[in-house]
């Protein structure tokens, strides 16, 4: 007996997978450009804001260390450190990212006079302006992840009197903290973890042994 059913290989009824094929990759890619486009901006801002931090104020703490060994002087000069490193980054990031944001506009309006206006162009308007960078965001990010990475040797030197053992303390959580920042930018910019892991602690450790030592030389100068 003969089935009425359709049947699946009836032309009538032949499903367009080249079509759906397209889609899905065209989906695919549209996430992947997604991921990629949205994380540039706050990632660039944070890892760097955090490595700044936490380079910059354990190095000036190393500083200070070398020819001082009063724990009050080594923290007053990180916690100055950090005040100051975090309102630098947050005013280099504004003004650096408000005038990408002054290209990016007078470019959509130069583009804008070129096609003409519209509904259709109303709501690409809209989307435009979503995507535009926001200055605001972009300092808040950097002076927030900078505060974070000087807190860690902050809080390393803290509890800790005895000269040498502070020294050693810091370095330690220093080591730590650089090694795990550059796995994270690592991570979320798909790139390499190893390697980036150690080119920013080989970074950081260039960085606390040059002040260090400069420091030691200048102070035991009688400069």
């Amino acid at each position: 007996m003969e089935s009425n059913q359709p049947s699946a290989h009836d032309p009538k009824f032949t499903v367009p997978i080249s079509d759906v094929e397209q889609q899905a990759n065209q989906l695919e890619l549209e996430t992947k450009e997604f991921d990629y486009t949205k994380r540039s901006q706050w990632l660039r801002a944070a890892v760097l804001g955090a490595n700044d931090g936490l380079v910059s104020t354990a190095s000036l703490m190393m500083g200070v260390g070398a020819v001082k060994q009063d724990i009050k002087a080594m923290i007053l000069t990180g916690f100055a450190g950090l005040v100051a490193g975090a309102c630098s980054m947050a005013i280099g990031e504004f003004v650096s990212v408000y005038s990408q944001l002054d290209i990016e506009v007078a470019q959509k309006k130069r583009d804008k006079k070129k096609v003409g206006s519209g509904e259709s162009k109303e709501k690409e308007e809209e989307g435009e302006k979503e995507n535009l960078p926001n200055p605001v965001q972009a300092a808040a990010a950097s002076a927030l992840a900078f505060s974070v990475g000087a807190m860690v040797p902050l809080l390393a030197a803290s509890f800790i009197k005895e000269y040498k053992v502070r020294l050693g303390v810091v370095i330690s959580a220093v080591t730590v903290a650089l090694i795990v920042f550059g796995w994270l930018g690592a991570v979320l910019g798909k790139a390499q973890a190893f390697r980036s892991s150690m080119r920013v602690l080989i970074g950081g450790w260039l960085a606390m042994a040059i002040t260090f030592g400069l420091t030691k030389i200048i102070g035991s100068s009688g400069l």
